[in-house]
Formats: C-alpha cells, structure tokens, sequence
C-alpha cells in the first residue's frame, strides 16, 4: 500500500515544481463560452442555470464554467422547463452537467477532484470505477463513475478531465500530461466534466438516462471544450 502512495505523492510534487518552473506565458485558445450552451438540447432535454455560491468559486477559481439541470420531456406531461422540482416531486430526474475550466494551470488554479471535494461536502462514495463510453465525435472514451449517499439521496456521477484534446479518467494521467504539455505545447488549459442524477429507481437505470443525456449533448460540449 506504501509504494502506491508515495509514487502518487511524488509525482503530484513534481507537477506542481515543474509547472512553477515552466512559467512561460499561455495564451487561451479561442473558444465558446459555455455559457453558450444552448439550454435546448437534442429537441429532448430542457435546461436552466444553476449558479455557483460564492464561495465555490472563489475554492474553484475556474475561468469559465457551466452548471444546469437538464430534464427530459415526459409524454403526457408539463413542458420540461416547468419541471425543474426537486427529484421526489417529477417523473423524470434531472441530469446535472457541470464543466470546470480553466484557461491555464500555472497559477495554483486546477481540478478538484470529487472523489476529495464530494466527502467534504458530506457524499459518502459507496462505489468507484472507471468505465470506457462511446460517445459521438470522439468515440470511445474513459471515465470514473462513483456512486454517492447522504441521508436518504443517493446519485450517479459519471466525470473525467478534458485536457487538450483528452478525456482521461485518472487524476495522475492528467498531472502527469499536464506537465508535459507544458513542457512540449506551452498548453495548460483544461476541464473538469461531471455529469449527475439522481438514482431513483436503480443505478443501472440512472446510468442509462445520464449517457442519454451525454450522448445529445457531447456534440455541442465538445466544440466548447479544449481542443
């Protein structure tokens, strides 16, 4: 168990000394804001913003980011932008995307990673695992899926960094290709995609109505993600 550890350990060290010391100036790549992310997605899914608190911001300090629920219209039912209630009231639960980015790196501004940050916020991770999607655009690719408690709320989360043309899963991939990007593309711009619901039934089936939701969606997020 030592071993592990300590390799985990010094490598996170050697990232953050050698981008202190690659500290050439980036300049962001030109991208849409995703704020631009149409709250219409697919003609199936009906979205509205959900704001970041102050003091996340300030913990995160991204560049740009996203936070929304998107819903599902149900046949027979209200418009899905009049259904954004709390999952015990509605049919259908709403899938949360958040992305996280960051224009550079350098400056002690990086990923959160939610395996530290969701039992902060008391989540208790009850299981972990990458699996690899397959995803429109960019094909098959790998991520964490994590399922969380608290008191009686349980959630599917599927996330993974998205960095420079990268979906990686791993956390000490994603230090590790950092540094070396920095090193070789003068490139530390990165994102953090977390896409959530509400496990209402199973976790199978909320695994199923999440990638629904990211298969409609990733065409549009791709293109605001760094590429």
């Amino acid at each position: 168990m030592r071993r592990p550890f300590l390799t985990a350990v010094i490598l996170l060290l050697t990232a953050n000394l050698a981008l202190a010391w690659l500290s050439r100036a980036e300049q962001p790549r030109p991208r849409p804001p995703l704020a631009d992310l149409p709250l219409g997605v697919a003609e199936r899914w009906s979205g509205r913003d959900v704001a970041l608190d102050a003091r996340a911001h300030a913990i995160l300090k991204v560049s740009d980011y996203v936070l929304r629920a998107y819903v599902p219209p149900v046949d027979g039912g209200a418009p899905a932008k009049e259904r954004l209630a709390p999952p015990d009231e509605q049919q259908v639960a709403p899938v949360y995307l958040y992305v996280g980015y960051y224009d550079t790196q350098r400056n002690g501004a990086t990923y959160h990673s939610p395996k530290n940050c969701l039992p902060g916020s008391g989540w208790q991770l009850t299981e972990s695992g990458e699996e690899d999607l397959s995803l429109p655009v960019s094909g098959r690719i790998t991520v964490n899926r994590v399922v969380i408690e608290k008191e009686l709320d349980r959630q599917l989360v599927l996330y993974w960094y998205q960095d420079r043309g990268r979906s990686v899963a791993s956390e000490y991939s994603a230090k590790f290709y950092l540094v070396w990007d920095a090193m070789t593309r003068n490139r530390t711009d990165g994102a953090l995609v977390r896409v959530s619901t509400p496990i209402l039934g199973t976790p199978e089936d909320a695994h199923a109505h999440a990638l629904a939701f990211l298969a409609d969606a990733w065409p549009l997020l791709v293109a605001r993600l760094p590429s």
